[in-house]
C-alpha cells in the first residue's frame, strides 16, 4: 500500500518512508521486506520528483519472493505518481 502526496517546497527529489509493523513477521521477517522495499524504492524514485512518498508493507509482503514484491511495488507506485499527476 503506498500513500503519496506532493512535497510543499519542490526540489528535493523523490522522498521515501518505510511502516513495516510487526503484523509482518519476526524481526528478521520486517527487515528483510524493509531492505527488499528500500531497494525497489530507489530504482523508481527520481531526483527531479517532488513527492513524499510512504511504502506500508501489508502482513503477506514478507512472504512475496523479491519478483511478486517489485512488480506489486512498481504498480502500486505507478499508480499513486499517476494521480498526484507528477510525472
Amino acid at each position: 500500500m503506498l500513500y503519496a502526496r506532493r512535497q510543499s517546497e519542490p526540489g528535493n527529489g523523490d522522498r521515501v518512508g518505510f511502516i513495516v509493523s510487526k503484523a509482518v513477521g519476526i524481526a528478521v521477517k520486517r527487515n528483510l521486506t524493509k531492505r527488499r522495499m528500500r531497494e525497489i524504492a530507489r530504482e523508481l524514485r527520481t531526483d527531479d520528483g517532488n513527492l513524499d512518498i510512504v511504502v506500508r508493507a501489508l502482513p503477506g509482503a514478507a512472504e512475496l519472493d523479491w519478483v511478486e514484491l517489485k512488480t506489486q511495488v512498481s504498480t502500486a507506485w505507478a499508480s499513486v505518481v499517476r494521480k498526484c499527476g507528477d510525472r
